[in-house]
């Protein structure tokens, strides 16, 4: 599968990371592995990634971070939160900071497919200029350097 965008998978635990790489890798997709908010920051200034595979936590935040810093920049990648639990409270709270979902881990790769069928056809509808930067992202790599 060739997709106009890159995908991360942000995980501080290394099975997930593994396991979710290798599903995205039997898709024909090259993930980038990252395992902290910083490193995910630093991708994304240099790349344009269109979507987001997130744990709740990781070694120095959590997804919040990447969806409290998004901008109203429709260019900016969707966050799926990966989540040990199935916690109705945990889903909501997502959702409402504007997960584009939340899947169980450990991941099926039927859910991990359908996440990358419902971005790249969410990428289809997008204007046809692509930020090579994601400017939320970006502004919120920069505040928090300093």
């Amino acid at each position: 599968m060739t997709l106009p965008f890159e995908v991360v998978v942000a995980s501080a635990d290394l099975e997930n990371r593994r396991r979710l790489s290798e599903i995205l890798s039997n898709q024909g997709l090259d993930p980038v592995c990252v395992s902290s908010v910083r490193e995910c920051y630093e991708v994304l200034a240099q790349r344009p990634v269109g979507l987001i595979f997130s744990d709740p936590h990781l070694a120095d935040g959590d997804y919040q971070d990447f969806l409290r810093s998004r901008g109203s920049n429709s260019q900016e990648p969707r966050v799926v939160v990966t989540s040990l639990s199935a916690d109705w409270d945990e889903f909501r709270e997502a959702m409402r900071l504007g997960a584009f979902d939340v899947i169980r881990v450990p991941c099926r790769p039927t859910d991990v497919e359908w996440m990358v069928i419902q971005a790249n056809r969410d990428e289809q509808q997008r204007p046809a200029t692509r930020l090579l930067q994601n400017s939320g992202f970006a502004a919120a790599k920069a505040s928090s350097a300093s």
